[in-house]
């Protein structure tokens, strides 16, 4: 999703005081007009038995720039929440929770009351223009406690099937919209080219061709007709990030700390439509999605000369005259996190050309004031044309009309009993067990009989936390129990009723049948990810250690590497009898234990290559010197134990 996010809470309090001080200098004018001036009750715009640009043009022609503007800001809910009154004052068209921006009571009926009560604060504008609110939904509803979390993309990626994908993003749409949230910032339809990057794991692969299959997942968001968007099962999709954010040149970062993440791009543009810009094509012609993310990112022509990037929130040529006119997008744009800020010059040069460049609605969290009051200076002095504002509203009215808003804007909580339920964990948990990749199998040590003495080892192992990755609870997410499930450990004790755990592999491995190490990573999420910034594809020392005691000490060795992306284990790989890539499985981790044991097959295969060493990166199927450890494609199947 989204967000590169100053966690700091010092600066999150001094950004909502400063935005809240500038509310309340706001001239009169740049308020909405006041709420007992009620909108026409016969209004075109009120009748949802017109088309939606009727509507949008009857509701478009009775609006005032401020009002306009307001609907093109989005701020971010710890910036209002102490004078919600913001929402009415400013006409803001948006509000969105950041990752681990929860309510108080983080529960479904927490979740709906939070979102109904700033709803209530847009419906008391003049016109009474519902507010859309967006969530990082990108492997469930993973901000709420209790949902059901899903392997993240790079894990559906191995499962080759379109059709489970759909049906998780169907689940997650359910869980999302019965909590309040109308619009999720997924699928990422990004291709990944390096393995370096953070956000590896939140893409689908490294080939547009499988990443274009899996889009099945717009579909499984926002319905196979634009009149599914309306009903309780189905939230406005964003495909992001717009585009390249997956191809960047490692140390071309310029924010902060981060070696590749919201890097450049350097291409040519037959590399770029091929390969970058590929899924978005698919995602605007085929499935019709609403609502597009641009990346932090920037692109950098080669055949222009290289020297002379573009950040992708300026990039008129991409934005306007790529997306919107030769592709035919007719959704809105939806800046990433402060993204704007990015661009060079002051702050009204970086709202002029942004919006200029194509830009319909921004991502402001903590600057919605000042962007208001600066976009609408921009306008009165004629440097943003009125006719580009107009379209922005148009294009996000538009999916505030198709989302039935108008008519019900508030939550419809009827599907709440089913967030986390057993039939939505059977799906995810399906899907842990088709994304398992078998990659080594001597002797056929695997499945494993359920008489077996087994010994399980490693921090992975019993850790839901980590399994599930970044982007769970809280933005980068963490270690330990956060979210209720199963973990490995959990899934092998279903199974096995002799079961030794040692989480460092000190306890006595004496009478074990079986050995199974679980290594990988700990949570993190975009640049904080990235090789370079703290990180590294390497085993770490006490992985490496786990693995060496228990292989060397029990006759059959099994490993599981829970990670966002491929490590590198050329050198452990002889030791092992098994070794499986189990990704980042999520809440269900007894799909693991599913495929270990036989109850269903390894069927899983690599959607990345599998490099022999960090230093092979970028490596990519088609390369000319490709001689991975594993290929792109790879993995060995099995069947059910009888």
């Amino acid at each position: 999703m989204p967000h590169s996010r100053t966690r700091a809470v010092a600066t999150r309090i001094g950004r909502s005081l400063v935005a809240l001080a500038t509310v309340a200098a706001l001239p009169p004018a740049l308020a909405a007009r006041p709420a007992t001036a009620d909108a026409p009750r016969q209004a075109p715009y009120l009748n949802p038995r017109l088309p939606a640009a009727d509507r949008v043009k009857d509701l478009l022609g009775r609006m005032t720039l401020e009002e306009k503007v307001g609907q093109m800001a989005q701020a971010e809910r710890g910036a209002i929440d102490g004078d919600r009154d913001q929402i009415t004052k400013l006409a803001l068209g948006s509000v969105l929770s950041g990752g681990g921006s929860t309510p108080a009571g983080n529960t479904p009926a927490g979740w709906a009351d939070m979102v109904d009560a700033y709803q209530s604060k847009a419906l008391a504008t003049r016109l009474r223009i519902p507010l859309l609110y967006g969530v990082d939904s990108v492997h469930g509803h993973n901000n709420l406690v209790g949902a059901t979390v899903f392997p993240h993309n790079i894990a559906m990626g191995a499962t080759r099937d379109p059709g489970l994908v759909r049906r998780e993003e169907q689940i997650t749409a359910v869980e999302t919209k019965a909590t309040g949230p109308q619009w999720v910032f997924a699928p990422c339809v990004c291709v990944t080219r390096d393995l370096r990057w953070g956000r590896a794991y939140e893409s689908f692969g490294e080939d547009p061709r499988l990443v274009i299959q899996m889009e099945t997942g717009l579909e499984g968001f926002e319905g196979r007709r634009k009149s599914d968007l309306a009903t309780n099962r189905h939230v406005l999709a964003t495909a992001k990030h717009f585009a390249g954010d997956g191809d960047t040149v490692f140390g071309s970062s310029t924010s902060g700390t981060y070696t590749i993440d919201q890097g450049v791009t350097v291409t040519d543009r037959k590399h770029f439509e091929a390969v970058d810009l590929a899924p978005y094509v698919v995602a605007v012609r085929k499935y019709g999605v609403g609502s597009i993310m641009p990346s932090f990112s920037s692109v950098d022509w080669k055949e222009d000369g290289v020297g002379d990037p573009v950040k992708m929130s300026a990039h008129k040529e991409l934005l306007t005259d790529v997306l919107k006119k030769k592709i035919g997008f007719d959704g809105f744009l939806i800046s990433d996190w402060e993204a704007i800020h990015q661009i060079p010059g002051d702050y009204a040069t970086q709202v002029r050309t942004s919006v200029n460049a194509g830009m319909d609605m921004f991502m402001e969290p903590y600057s919605t004031p000042q962007f208001v009051q600066t976009l609408l200076s921009e306008v009165r002095a004629g440097r943003v044309p009125a006719s580009r504002i107009d379209d922005a509203v148009s294009r996000i009215l538009k999916a505030k009309f198709e989302l039935g808003l108008f008519e019900h804007p508030y939550t419809d909580r009827s599907n709440a009993g089913t967030i986390g339920s057993p039939e939505h964990r059977a799906v995810a948990r399906e899907a842990v067990a088709k994304s398992q990749v078998l990659l080594k199998n001597s002797g056929n040590a695997l499945p494993l009989r359920k008489d077996r003495r087994v010994y399980v080892a490693g921090a992975n192992a019993d850790d839901i936390g980590n399994q599930a990755g970044g982007w769970t609870v809280t933005w980068q997410g963490s270690s330990g129990p956060i979210i209720p499930g199963t973990t490995i450990l959990d899934g092998i004790r279903q199974n096995s009723s002799h079961v030794t755990y040692s989480r460092d592999a000190s306890a006595p491995t004496a009478g074990s049948d079986v050995g199974i190490v679980v290594v990988g990573e700990k949570p993190y999420a975009e640049g904080v990810g990235d090789v370079g910034n703290g990180h590294t594809l390497n085993l770490s020392d006490a992985d490496r250690a786990a693995v060496d005691k228990v292989c060397s000490a029990i006759r059959t060795c099994v490993v599981l590497d829970v990670a966002g992306r491929p490590q590198i284990v050329t050198d452990q790989l002889a030791k092992t009898d098994a070794f499986v890539m189990s990704w980042l499985p999520g809440s269900e981790g007894a799909g693991v234990a599913d495929v270990l044991f036989g109850r269903r097959p390894f069927t899983g295969r690599l959607p990345v290559t599998w490099p022999r060493s960090e230093a092979q990166e970028p490596i990519n199927v088609g390369d000319r010197d490709y001689r991975p450890l594993f290929p792109y494609g790879y993995g060995l199947r099995t069947r059910v134990r009888p």
